[in-house]
């Protein structure tokens, strides 16, 4: 076996660099789901909380027992990990058939929503051919939210995430590596639904920021905007006060008046439970204050119907 041998010096900066990645658990849609009914209770829109909370259980329904999602061959895997790229870019992805059969999966496992709403959104994509469930994933992935009816958004957001997650985590060991993209998911290429400041072991104290698609995290440094990468005068503002934030605050949002966008944060030492998608869903308040303030949010939440309920 061959090998390089460290100095000192080069063993302690190897010591102090922060593990690049921290992956979701096969249990992550369930876990998700539990957050948000724990969310959900005394919540002013309690309703639709536990309207995704069974979207996700019938996520991890399917991601426990998946059709077959066929993914990025392990070639072009491979040439991605060479190039430094993301090894399931969503945008080819989308535009491909592998994740079309999570939708029906999904499908089945909704029967009878009690909710003719929710009803009449179901059939709508039980009726669309897969052209067209094609095209609404594209629009949804790409942010144009106008090109897909409000209703199905989180229907079409659930199916890719399965799909994504999956292909996640069957990827071999070493496919994903750092790029120079760092405000990008290095897995699938999207943005950050939300940052999740850590607060045990390895990862004591780290940020890391968690995809909208596939639920991977990726290290990202603190007191950095995770949009345009600007480090002065980030501002930080809570649900219980819109302005600096006590350090207590659970969940905050890092303001950026270079680019004017924010990105909420959970900090895991005050609530250990904080789920990135679950508390992002749950604290759309903030979003509306933000909003007032003339600060724009970036990254979708796919399980959100844009629009209202």
């Amino acid at each position: 076996m061959s090998g390089q041998i460290l100095e000192p010096g080069q063993i302690e900066a190897a010591a102090n660099i922060p593990p690049f990645l921290h992956l979701p658990g096969r249990d992550l849609f369930i876990r998700r789901a539990e957050r948000l009914r724990s969310l959900a209770q005394g919540h002013p829109l309690a309703g639709y909380l536990l309207l995704i909370a069974n979207l996700c259980e019938a996520q991890q329904q399917v991601l426990d027992n998946p059709p077959p999602l066929p993914g990025p061959a392990p070639a072009a895997i491979a040439r991605s990990r060479e190039h430094r790229m993301p090894p399931i870019p969503f945008e080819s992805l989308v535009r491909a058939d592998g994740w079309l059969a999570a939708v029906d999966a999904l499908l089945e496992r909704l029967q009878g929503a009690a909710n003719p709403a929710v009803d009449e959104a179901l059939a709508q994509l039980r009726g669309a051919d897969p052209d067209q469930r094609k095209a609404w994933g594209v629009s949804l992935l790409s942010g144009q939210f106008d090109l897909l009816p409000p209703a199905i958004a989180p229907f079409i957001g659930a199916a890719l995430q399965v799909a994504f997650s999956h292909w996640l985590l069957a990827l071999p060991e070493g496919a994903l590596v750092e790029n120079d993209t760092r405000t990008l998911c290095p897995a699938c290429g999207s943005p950050p639904v939300a940052g999740m400041i850590r607060h045990r072991g390895k990862h004591n104290g780290l940020r890391y920021l968690s995809c909208s698609l596939c639920s991977c995290e990726w290290h990202y440094v603190r007191l950095k905007c995770s949009h345009c990468q600007e480090s002065k005068h980030l501002a930080y503002f809570s649900l219980e006060r819109l302005g600096r934030t006590a350090e207590q605050a659970p969940l905050r949002a890092e303001t950026c008046p270079g680019c004017q966008s924010y990105l909420k944060h959970c900090y895991l030492e005050f609530d250990a439970d904080a789920e990135a998608q679950a508390d992002d869903l749950a604290s759309l308040d903030l979003d509306m204050r933000l909003a007032d303030e003339g600060y724009l949010r970036r990254a979708p939440n796919l399980l959100l119907a844009p629009g209202g309920e």
